[in-house]
């Protein structure tokens, strides 16, 4: 119950925040100097949200769909010998800083958010491939034999039985995937692309903590109920695979 009330708090913040952000205006004044403004308005909060989430939905697809297929590919006879080659990969996408990716694509693509997509992608890889081969890999070998003896082909086996099993777990690494790349989205505004760093720089651009604390407020907001999200989505999949029982 405090659980459902906080998260209700919280989203009922975010939505004043963007939608009438000069009623906090009170608030944030402490932190200004030298009449500094205290609500960031070059921009709309709610356009700078908006972006940003986009950006983060479409690198989290991608990278979760490249990331998912890549697990079942190398959990397939045929596929297994690239394991170690698809983690290799996957690995070096979590560990390339972010920035040096960003620096390595704007001569290539330009500025905007075309780079940041890029860089958000390579980072989310490695959490749902790991998630997916953990989960296709732990599955019960007496729920796989049940579907052959069932006479369900390779792929029906895939589809019907190893996916949903293995979706709470692939879900588990699209949330960490998710929230790490929500976060680290702000750097986007580095190189032209609209997201909520913009906030955040010109907060540091003005020595104006007002605005820092305005764009990790929204991000934080952002993140915690992506985050409550995600994690009811795994508990729906969960029992409708038959692994919790519906209370």
């Amino acid at each position: 119950m405090v659980g459902r009330l906080f998260l209700l708090a919280a989203a009922a913040l975010l939505c004043a925040l963007l939608a009438v952000p000069e009623r906090f205006a009170p608030l944030f004044v402490p932190l200004t100097h030298n009449n500094a403004p205290p609500i960031y308005l070059q921009t709309s909060l709610l356009q700078l949200t908006l972006s940003h989430l986009g950006l983060v939905a479409l690198a989290v697809a991608a990278s979760t769909l490249v990331a998912v297929a890549g697990g079942v590919l190398v959990t397939r006879p045929a596929g297994r010998e690239f394991l170690p080659l698809a983690r290799t990969i996957a690995s070096v996408g979590q560990t390339f800083p972010p920035v040096a990716v960003l620096a390595l694509a704007v001569p290539a693509m330009g500025f905007g958010a075309g780079p940041t997509l890029v860089a958000l992608f390579l980072y989310g890889l490695l959490p749902v491939f790991e998630n997916t081969l953990t989960a296709l890999s732990t599955l019960p070998p007496s729920v796989i034999e049940a579907a052959r003896g069932m006479g369900l082909t390779r792929r029906q086996r895939l589809w019907q039985v190893e996916l949903p099993l293995a979706a709470p777990v692939i879900l588990a690494g699209v949330r960490l995937t998710a929230v790490i790349s929500l976060a680290t989205a702000t750097i986007g505004s580095t190189v032209a692309a609209k997201t909520l760093g913009e906030v955040i720089i010109a907060g540091l651009l003005s020595a104006n903590p007002a605005f820092v604390v305005q764009g990790g407020l929204i991000v934080g907001l952002l993140a915690i109920l992506i985050y409550e999200a995600f994690q009811k989505l795994e508990l729906w999949s969960a029992r409708r695979a038959g692994q919790i029982r519906p209370r």
